[in-house]
């Protein structure tokens, strides 16, 4: 078995977690979500989180389900609108919210994977976005500070993947995730197939294996609709 690949994810996520952490999960809706080690998560038992998603998921659903357990008590994150659980436990105090606007989130995911301790932008400058930040103007127009975000653990689904780590995302799943993966102290992946390298296209791959400690293969992929919409019949 190649040194990256593991069986399952429990063994995948085995002495990476611990009480305090931060941790990154891909994915848009239901869409390119890591629920088996999200899963594997919940499992653990590990409390306190710092999570940090586009969106925590639905009710009972990707991320949803530590919020189902209390095990995150604080979410960076830009739309949690399908989320009545978050919801509940935010309006009741039991849970900090850090709003960001959904381009100054993926900016500062990205940013935090490259190294870049800090960036301005013009979105949410002059708003409560930026109540407490700091503030300058450039081209006579104002901005706001943000800083880069990191995890101790990274969370990706990819569709295929080596046993060396490259990864290649498969179109609305692609989202998130590969931010993501340059963004944690170590990143685990799951992916729907995996194969021997030199067998992915170097030109197709979009995450390369040096950002990628840990993958499993999903025995069977579990892609969720969040709202299914379908024609009538004629």
């Amino acid at each position: 078995m190649a040194k990256k690949v593991y069986p399952d994810a429990q063994s995948a996520l085995a002495g990476l977690l611990k009480d305090g952490m931060t941790l990154m999960a891909g994915g848009f809706g239901l869409c390119g979500v890591p629920f088996a080690l999200i899963d594997a998560v919940r499992d653990s038992g590990v409390q306190n989180i710092t999570g940090i998603s586009n969106n925590a998921g639905t009710d009972g659903q990707g991320l949803g389900v530590l919020l189902d357990t209390r095990q995150i008590k604080k979410m960076i994150s830009s739309y949690v609108g399908e989320n009545d659980t978050f919801m509940r436990q935010y309006l009741a105090g039991e849970l900090a919210i850090e709003f960001n606007p959904q381009g100054t989130l993926a900016e500062r995911i990205r940013a935090g994977g490259a190294g870049v301790a800090a960036f301005f932008t013009p979105t949410g400058a002059g708003t409560s976005v930026a109540e407490g930040k700091e503030q300058r103007e450039f081209n006579g127009r104002l901005h706001v500070m943000e800083t880069g975000l990191r995890a101790d653990v990274a969370l990706v689904h990819a569709w295929k993947g080596d046993t060396e780590g490259n990864l290649i995302y498969r179109k609305t799943a692609r989202n998130f995730n590969p931010m993501m993966a340059t963004a944690g102290r170590v990143t685990v992946a799951q992916v729907e197939e995996l194969v021997e390298p030199g067998t992915l296209d170097p030109d197709h791959i979009i995450t390369p294996g040096i950002f990628v400690q840990r993958i499993i293969k999903l025995d069977r992929p579990d892609k969720r609709i969040e709202k299914r919409t379908v024609r009538p019949r004629a």
